[in-house]
Parts: C-alpha cells; sequence; structure tokens
C-alpha cells in the first residue's frame, strides 16, 4: 500500500483536475451558450462569460453569487454561476437588484446606507447588500464619494476608501445593466417594435423642425424620448455588445448597444444584433428557455462568417475560465505542503514521495494555466502585478522541485508548495481589481526586450524569494524543533547560497535588459526611476550577502537572516515601488495591499529576530555538544553578535 500510495493520492487529484474540463449542463436556459457570446470590455474582446467572472469578483469578490446569503447551516447557500447573475442583471434587473451581491464590510459604510447587521429574520449575513436595499441611500453615498474623491489619496481613511470602492462598484453594476436594453425596459422586444416604427416619421419630424416646418410633435416627442434613454444607456460606457457590421469598418469597431440603436436610426436600418438581444432578453423574461436557445444559437450563426475568429477565442477563454487551473493548483499545492510537514514529524518517506508527485502535478497544471494565459494574450508571460505572481511562483516551483531532486529531503518540496500556493495566493487578491487579460499598457506593449527583461527578472524575484523561504525554514525548524541537524542545516546552507547567487545573475542581467527596453521605449538607459531604483536594490543586496559570506563577515545563521532580509527587499521592488503611485511604473497602485506588505514585512523581521537569539533559545542547538561548527560562536556569525 505504502507503494502505491503517492500515485493513487496524485491520481485522485489529476481526476478532481479534469472533471472540470467538463461543460455545465444547462438544464433550461442555455447560459453557457450565451456566455461564450462575444463583445468588447476594458479594451478586448472577451466572452460574456469572461464580464461576467470578472464583475462579480470586483462586486462580491467571489465568481459565484449567491442569492440567499443570509442562510446558514443545514439550509445551506443558493449559489448560481456568474454568468447566470450577469443574464440576469441585463435582462430581468428587477430580479437581479434584489439580490444580495455587493460586499460591503465597514461598519461606518453600513450605517449610512441604513442596512442592517447579521440578522436571519431579515434576511442579513451582515455583509452582502442588494441594490435594493441600498438605493433609498445613494443620496447620501453620493455626497461622502464627493468628499472622498477630493482628499488625497494617501490621506483617505479607511472609509473614505470603502465609499470609493461601492461607488465603482455601483458604476459596474450600472453599466452592465444598459448593456443590452435600457435598464428601465419592461418589455424590451415590444419597445424596440414601437421605435422602429417610429424612426422614419420620427426623423421626419426632427427635420421638419430643424427648418422650422410644421411637423408632429407628439411623435417628436416619442422619438426623442427614445432617444434619450439611448443616450443615457450610451454615456455609462457598458460593455460593446455589437459587433461592426459595415464591410468599411474594422474589426475592432464594435458599438454599445445604445450607439447601434441610434445609428439605426440615422441609417434607417437596424443591426441584427439588436434584434436578436432583443429577442433573447424577452425569452428571458418570459420564462422561455426554448426561445431563449434559440435566439442565442440563431444569433452565433450569425457571427460566424465575419467574427469566427473572435468566436474561436471567447471559447478558448471560456475552458480557460471553466478549469481554473491557478484555483487548482493551489488546492494541490496545499495538500502536498501538509504532506511534506508530515514526512518531518513522522519521517516517513511515502508521506515525502507522495508530496513530490502531488507538487509535480500542481505544477503541470500550473504551467498549462500559465502557457494558455499566453496564447490566449499572444504576449509573454508577464504583463500586470498579477500575472507576475503566476510566474514567480511557477519559477519558485521549479527551483523548490530542483531542490528536491538533489537533496530529497522534503525541503525543496516544502518551498515548492508553500512559495506556490503564497503566489497564487496573492494573484487571487490582485484579480478582484477587475480583468487580468486586460489589455498592455502602451508603455509596456513593445518590442522583443520587454519579454527578456520581465521573464528575466520575475525569475530573479522568484529565486530571491526561494533563497528567503529556505532560511525561514531554517529558522523556524531550528529555533523551535528538534530536526535542524548538523547535515540539514549545512545541507540548507549550501541551497540558499546557490540560489542567492542565481538570483544574483537574473536580477542583474534582467535589469540590464530592462534598461535597454527603457532606451528604446523612452530614449534613456537609466532615468532612477523607483522601479529601476527597486531592482537595482535587489541586485545590490544579493551582491552583499555574496560578499559578506565569502569574505567570513557571516557564517551560516548570518547568510540566513541575510536571505530573510531579501524577502523584505524583493518585496518592496514587486510591490512597494508601486504603491508610491509615482514614476512610469506606477500602474500597478494598490491601496489594499499596503497593510498586507507592512504584515509580511514585520513577520520578516520577527524571523530575524528569532535568528538572531543565542543557541540556548534554539531547541535544535540547545545542549548540543560544542564543536567546530558555523553555529558555535554565540549568535552563529560575527554580524548576528555584532
Amino acid at each position: 500500500m505504502k507503494k502505491w500510495l503517492p500515485h493513487i493520492v496524485t491520481g485522485v487529484m489529476a481526476l478532481w483536475v479534469l472533471s472540470t474540463l467538463r461543460p455545465p449542463a444547462d438544464k433550461d436556459f442555455g447560459y453557457a451558450g450565451f456566455g461564450l457570446l462575444p463583445a468588447v470590455f476594458n479594451g478586448r474582446c472577451q466572452p460574456l462569460d469572461s464580464i461576467a467572472r470578472n464583475s462579480l469578483l470586483q462586486i462580491r469578490e467571489k465568481q459565484v453569487a449567491n442569492i440567499e446569503p443570509w442562510k446558514g447551516g443545514f439550509e445551506g447557500p443558493k449559489l448560481i454561476p456568474a454568468i447566470e447573475w450577469l443574464a440576469a442583471v441585463m435582462m430581468k434587473p428587477e430580479v437581479s437588484d434584489g439580490w444580495q451581491v455587493f460586499r460591503i464590510d465597514h461598519p461606518e459604510l453600513i450605517s449610512l446606507l441604513k442596512l442592517t447587521g447579521k440578522d436571519k429574520e431579515k434576511k442579513s449575513d451582515g455583509k452582502h447588500y442588494s441594490w435594493s436595499q441600498m438605493q433609498p441611500s445613494l443620496d447620501a453615498l453620493d455626497k461622502e464619494v464627493k468628499r472622498a474623491a477630493r482628499v488625497e489619496g494617501a490621506q483617505r481613511t479607511p472609509f473614505d476608501q470603502a465609499v470609493l470602492k461601492l461607488q465603482q462598484r455601483l458604476m459596474l453594476y450600472t453599466r452592465l445593466k444598459n448593456t443590452l436594453q435600457p435598464r428601465d425596459a419592461a418589455d424590451w422586444p415590444r419597445e424596440l417594435a414601437e421605435y422602429e416604427k417610429l424612426i422614419e416619421p420620427g426623423m421626419a419630424a426632427m427635420r421638419a423642425q430643424e427648418a422650422g416646418k410644421e411637423h408632429d410633435k407628439a411623435v417628436l416627442e416619442k422619438f426623442m424620448g427614445f432617444i434619450q434613454r439611448f443616450s443615457t444607456m450610451t454615456e455609462v460606457e457598458p460593455p460593446l455588445i455589437v459587433p461592426p457590421h459595415h464591410p468599411e469598418r474594422s474589426r475592432d469597431e464594435w458599438m454599445r448597444m445604445g450607439e447601434a440603436l441610434m445609428e439605426g436610426a440615422r441609417d434607417n436600418k437596424m443591426h441584427e444584433a439588436v434584434g436578436h438581444y432583443a429577442t433573447m432578453a424577452g425569452a428571458f423574461r418570459g420564462g422561455k428557455p426554448d426561445d431563449f436557445n434559440r435566439a442565442v444559437q440563431a444569433y452565433r450563426r450569425t457571427l460566424e462568417p465575419a467574427l469566427g475568429p473572435e468566436l474561436m477565442k471567447a471559447g478558448r477563454e471560456c475552458f480557460f475560465n471553466r478549469l481554473q487551473p491557478f484555483y487548482a493548483s493551489m488546492v494541490i499545492y496545499v495538500l502536498a505542503f501538509l504532506l511534506a510537514c508530515a514526512s518531518w514529524v513522522n519521517m516517513s518517506d511515502t508521506l515525502r514521495r507522495s508530496a513530490v508527485w502531488l507538487v509535480a502535478l500542481a505544477f503541470i497544471v500550473h504551467t498549462a494555466g500559465l502557457v494558455f494565459r499566453m496564447w490566449l494574450e499572444s504576449r509573454p508571460p508577464v504583463t500586470n502585478l498579477y500575472s507576475s505572481a503566476i510566474f514567480i511562483g511557477w519559477g519558485a516551483v521549479v527551483l523548490g522541485m530542483v531542490l528536491e531532486r538533489f537533496f530529497r529531503d522534503g525541503i525543496g518540496t516544502v518551498v515548492a508548495s508553500a512559495v506556490g500556493f503564497i503566489t497564487l495566493l496573492i494573484a487571487h487578491h490582485l484579480s478582484l481589481g477587475g480583468d487580468t487579460m486586460e489589455m498592455m499598457r502602451a508603455v509596456l506593449d513593445t518590442n522583443f526586450w520587454l519579454a527578456t527583461h520581465v521573464v528575466t527578472i520575475t525569475i530573479g524575484y522568484s529565486s530571491a524569494f526561494v533563497a528567503g523561504f529556505l532560511a525561514v525554514i531554517y529558522v523556524l525548524r531550528g529555533a523551535f524543533t528538534r530536526t535542524l541537524s548538523e547535515a540539514t542545516g549545512a545541507a540548507l546552507s549550501r541551497m540558499v547560497y546557490g540560489i542567492v547567487c542565481f538570483a544574483t545573475l537574473f536580477s542583474f542581467i534582467g535589469t540590464v535588459l530592462g534598461g535597454i527596453w527603457a532606451d528604446q521605449s523612452w530614449g534613456r538607459f537609466w532615468g532612477w526611476d523607483p522601479k529601476e531604483n527597486g531592482a537595482l536594490i535587489i541586485v545590490l543586496w544579493n551582491a552583499l550577502i555574496l560578499h559578506a559570506r565569502w569574505s567570513g563577515m557571516v557564517r551560516e545563521r548570518g547568510l540566513m537572516n541575510m536571505a530573510i532580509a531579501g524577502n523584505i527587499v524583493t518585496s518592496w521592488s514587486w510591490f512597494g515601488v508601486n504603491m508610491l503611485g509615482i514614476g512610469l511604473h506606477s500602474y500597478g497602485f494598490m491601496d489594499a495591499a499596503f497593510l498586507w506588505l507592512m504584515a509580511f514585512v514585520i513577520s520578516q523581521l520577527v524571523l530575524i529576530a528569532i535568528g538572531l537569539l543565542p543557541d540556548d533559545c534554539w531547541l535544535s542547538l540547545r545542549n548540543r555538544p560544542a564543536q567546530k561548527s558555523d553555529r558555535q560562536n554565540g549568535n552563529g556569525s560575527k554580524l548576528a553578535s555584532a
């Protein structure tokens, strides 16, 4: 049984990953087919399924909607897919307005909006609220939004940030409600038919009025009422849902529904997409799934001749969304980490091998997700902070697997699984900001040097974090367990030293390549930009570690303390400089990450403090006979004892 346990555990997890590849079975309405329809949002063509997931992630911080969040215990939540939520928002907003999907955590904001706390009788979980619940207090919210917007970013209180975040979520929701029809439409197919009949007499009345001639005022007033509604739809900037239809137009010239409706009046010919979407909306509102599904398929057939590539890309992206490779990798990394740590407790090689196999499986899924994103975007693996977290984790897993291949003691597996999980968790929180496949900013949309620079320097980041995490393992095992033997300590020291050499090389090359890219993009090799300074500091710190070790200034524990300090230096270059909001690299600014970054820095300082404790405070060194080793002199290094 022990021989086959690694294969069994890995096989079960592989089957779990493969089970996600099967398309969901729609019971009535074909939400999966609706989600495949393409649209343009956030500057790129994407399926409605992606718009639904990314929007709900921003509004609720999850990719599924719980329409009865107050239920718990044996009753359980009532979860619906993001695309089903989006369909209701677009075509039946009076229903979606009552769903409690807006997450609000700040108690002062809850009080401002006159919302209830956790109360099952009042159907409230104290965290999620609906549009209908907030609507009576939106005027009060608007006043606070205007006040908070005038406050400088660094001086905004948590309440100010919560107010602005909720405003962004409400605005996104409003944009989505105006995507397919006016948000106040009660029977859109009927209203559209009425509008089409009004186009000819309405345009005639408008021209007559402009010429100062007699005209039918009732017809003109009704016609202009429609135009005003369509103009309002366009002003809130919903997704561009109507594809280009004129042969002379570029395939990228998509329109919003409001624009298409007004253009139809000018051309006296309505775009066929308008009619198909109206049919979908009418069938959805009327509870006619067969009619809805037929309308979806009919619309897809009209798109295939001219927009075949867009439909194929939408299908691939929906497959990627369904697979969720990075979530699957996170789960497997956690299981591998637990098994690897358990193998240290009972010295079981079977558990260690099981963990190794699981890390290999998670790495395959992680790699598949990374390559799939590159294929979808036709871009290098690193284009924003989200993708940098994905790639740094991937590089760290590679290094951890290499360490495990040579040392076979579980340390490499622990490093690979822990860093892989942590970086993917960071990526998940970064995804809460919106579409992670957004168009690259112009400053990044450049040549070969960008791809080589970002790949090389993020490999340097990965290496620095792996070295730092190995040092963390050294400190934790040494201070709190009796498992850090002489041989294990020496092995960890060699690992850290070798990986710091690797990190120094790639950080230096990546920084030079970044200068070459900057010279071609901005006309200067170096400009003392905060991000450039951060990259340089990483190179200098790694070089300082190597110099201190070569010269004998630090020994084993001193090396580990400096490697842990390297985590602080690297995290500052990766995230910290983006929070400054200045320079040419400030496009990843995130207020919410500041507290997490400070918490991480404090945790590393605490670990360094533990690393400086005398031998008697370390369980692994207590009562060990004095030997001629790197750890026998007090705090373990000249630097530590100083």
